[in-house]
């Protein structure tokens, strides 16, 4: 999983469920393997084991989501750093997929030459485009959404 992290880094194009299968690989399995281990463990049937996987996983993606969000959107004074780091390394978090693929031609044009260049108003710009992109509902209907499958 963080390789694919880091290979995403030097591609153009990310599809979303590739960066889903890259998260899952990345942050959620740890805590779907964590949850698994402990209901072993304590004894719980195989198919508890396999639910509370299964939730481990979900809850590992909304987990995911919600830290690209807040890297993005975050107060700094509850999130504790400043926000903006991702879109600095241009990483390809579920935000920048996503406004990629829907944004108007002039935004993705705008969008792709920010991710080449680093002007001093980069996190700004990119975030109008993210909030003309409607990214910022969409991560959390999506979050929203791996929560209610956990």
């Amino acid at each position: 999983g963080q390789q694919m992290d880091m290979d995403f880094e030097q591609q153009q194009d990310v599809q979303l469920d590739a960066y889903i299968h890259m998260i899952t690989l990345k942050t959620s399995v740890l805590l779907a393997a964590s949850l698994e281990m402990g209901a072993i463990i304590g004894g719980a049937s195989e198919g508890n084991c396999r639910h509370l996987y299964e939730f481990g996983k979900n809850l590992g993606i909304a987990f995911q989501i919600q830290d690209d969000y807040l890297d993005a959107f975050g107060d700094p004074e509850k999130f504790g750093k400043e926000p903006g780091g991702d879109i600095r390394q241009n990483k390809k978090t579920f935000l920048l997929i996503h406004a990629l693929q829907t944004a108007d031609a002039s935004n993705k044009a705008k969008l792709l030459s920010l991710m080449q260049e680093n002007p001093a108003d980069k996190v700004a710009q990119v975030l109008d485009i993210f909030r003309a992109c409607g990214v910022d509902s969409w991560a959390r209907d999506l979050k929203q959404q791996y929560v209610d499958k956990a």
